[in-house]
């Protein structure tokens, strides 16, 4: 019989107790079946987290500049093939439905002077990578390149490990959309 118990530390340096099973305390893994999938959740966080820093930091690197990691992915994904954004665009292709929040981040980069608003009319309001932005995310990519490259290129096989490991976070995502979107139809009645 399988029990599930917070984890004091990742499982992967969990000690084994004295009937053999690995401390698993979590009350997220109720069951053994349940035990792989909280700890992709647990390494996704971290990982959620650490890319996330690691955006806001090699951007201040080349800039100077305090951008947060999705301020920065937004930044990147209006520059994807080097043509203009409207807000649902960069809202669908970054997986968000937050739009005040991606509005924020927009009037953050134009302020900044990365970003500027093209378009006629609100309707066909486009975003677009301005001058000092294509040069700020152009010394991003090379010094992305430069220091993730070496890191990289350390771990063989890692780019086949790469490419499954995209497959799998593309199927997770719509496992998780529809989960989501299962999930909103339980939502309790609120009273008023």
């Amino acid at each position: 019989m399988f029990v599930a118990r917070r984890p004091t530390a990742p499982s992967h340096v969990a000690r084994p107790g004295a009937d053999g099973t690995l401390d698993r305390r979590w009350h997220l893994a109720r069951t053994e079946a349940e035990v792989p999938l909280t700890e992709l959740e647990y390494a996704l966080m971290r990982a959620q987290e650490a890319f996330s820093r690691w955006q806001a930091e090699c951007f201040a690197a080349v800039s100077g500049l305090a951008l947060s990691g999705g301020e920065n992915a937004m930044l990147h994904v209006i520059r994807l093939n080097d043509r203009p954004k409207s807000l649902k665009e960069i809202a669908r292709l970054t997986n968000r439905d937050d739009v005040p929040n991606l509005q924020y981040a927009l009037r953050k980069l134009v302020k900044l002077g990365l970003v500027k608003l093209g378009g006629s009319g609100r309707a066909n309001s486009v975003y677009v990578v301005t001058d000092a932005g294509m040069q700020l995310t152009d010394a991003y990519a090379a010094l992305r390149a430069n220091l993730l490259g070496d890191y990289a290129q350390a771990v063989p096989g890692l780019d086949e490990r790469m490419r499954q490991a995209t497959q799998t976070l593309d199927l997770l995502s719509g496992i998780y959309e529809q989960a989501a979107r299962v999930a909103a139809t339980h939502r309790p009645a609120h009273e008023d």
